[in-house]
C-alpha cells in the first residue's frame, strides 16, 4: 500500500450491492477491504474482484458478533493503521412466516422476526462503526456510509402522494428509519471534524434480498453509495441520499430525501 492508497471497508460485500461497491471502489483504486462472513463466498469475491484489477482483500466479519467485529478491527489496524471509507452495507429482510408471523402487517409481525433485522441493520451497523471509528479518525478525511432506504423515510412512507405509502411492513422499514437517526447522531458527533457521516438510498435494486425483484440493478445502488464515500470536503454530512422514486419523471434522479 503506498502513502496514496485509500483503504475501504465495506460490509456484506460477496454480493448483490456490497459487492458492486467494492468493485466500483476498487476501479477508482482504492483497496478494498472485503466484509463477509461466509469466509468462501468471501474469497470467492476477493477472487473475482482480483481478477478484474481491484486490490480486493477478503476480512472476515460477522457484524453481529462482537469477536468478529474486533478482529475486522484490529487486521485493519495491523495492517494498515487507519481506514478512510466505511460502507456499512450488510443487511437483511425477514419475510412472513419466519418466525411465525402470518403476513406483512404490524399487527401480524413476529417480535424475534423484527429483532433479527435490527441486529443486523442498526446494532451491527453501530457495532461496526464503533470499532472502526478510532481508525477512521486517522484518515485525513474518512468517509462512512450507512446503506439505508427509502422505506425508512417516514416522510416518504406516511405521503399520500408518494409510491411507498401503501407499504405496511414493520421489521425492515423500522430498522432502516433507526439506522437514518443513527447517521444523523453520528453525524453531530462528528461535526468539526473531516469525517462525513451519510445514509444511502440504493433504490429497489433486484438483489437477494428481494428475490431478484427490484427494477434498477445493484450497480446503480452500488452507485449512490460510492458517491457518498468519495464526497469532497465541500460536500454533506448528515443526510438521506440517493435515489428518488418519481414514477411520473422518465429520468431517474438522485437528491436528498425527508426523514
Amino acid at each position: 500500500m503506498t502513502e496514496e492508497t485509500t483503504v475501504a471497508l465495506v460490509t456484506g460485500a460477496n454480493k448483490g450491492i456490497g459487492y458492486q461497491t467494492a468493485r466500483l471502489l476498487g476501479e477508482l483504486g482504492h483497496t478494498v477491504l472485503i466484509g463477509a462472513r461466509d469466509p468462501e463466498a468471501g474469497r470467492r469475491a476477493e477472487s473475482a474482484l482480483r481478477e478484474g484489477g481491484a486490490d480486493a482483500r477478503f476480512v472476515p466479519l460477522e457484524v453481529t458478533d462482537a469477536a468478529s467485529v474486533r478482529q475486522a478491527a484490529e487486521h485493519v489496524a495491523e495492517t494498515f493503521g487507519r481506514l478512510d471509507i466505511l460502507v456499512n452495507n450488510a443487511g437483511i429482510v425477514r419475510a412472513p412466516g419466519s418466525d411465525g408471523a402470518a403476513g406483512w402487517a404490524p399487527s401480524q409481525a413476529a417480535v424475534a422476526d423484527v429483532r433479527a433485522v435490527f441486529e443486523v441493520n442498526v446494532f451491527g451497523v453501530i457495532a461496526v462503526t464503533n470499532a472502526m471509528l478510532p481508525l477512521l479518525r486517522r484518515a485525513p478525511a474518512a468517509r462512512i456510509v450507512h446503506v439505508s432506504s427509502e422505506v425508512g423515510s417516514i416522510g416518504s412512507v406516511t405521503d399520500p402522494d408518494s409510491p411507498l405509502f401503501a407499504l405496511t411492513s414493520l421489521g425492515y422499514p423500522a430498522s432502516k428509519a433507526a439506522l437514518n437517526m443513527v447517521t444523523a447522531m453520528y453525524a453531530k458527533e462528528l461535526a468539526g471534524t473531516p469525517i462525513k457521516v451519510n445514509a444511502a438510498n440504493p433504490g429497489y435494486c433486484a438483489t437477494d434480498l428481494n428475490g431478484n425483484s427490484g427494477f434498477r440493478t445493484a450497480e446503480e445502488g452500488a452507485r449512490i453509495s460510492v458517491e457518498l464515500a468519495t464526497l469532497p470536503a465541500d460536500g454533506p454530512s448528515g443526510e438521506l441520499w440517493g435515489y428518488l422514486w418519481d414514477p411520473s419523471s422518465p429520468v431517474p434522479r438522485n437528491g436528498r430525501l425527508p426523514w
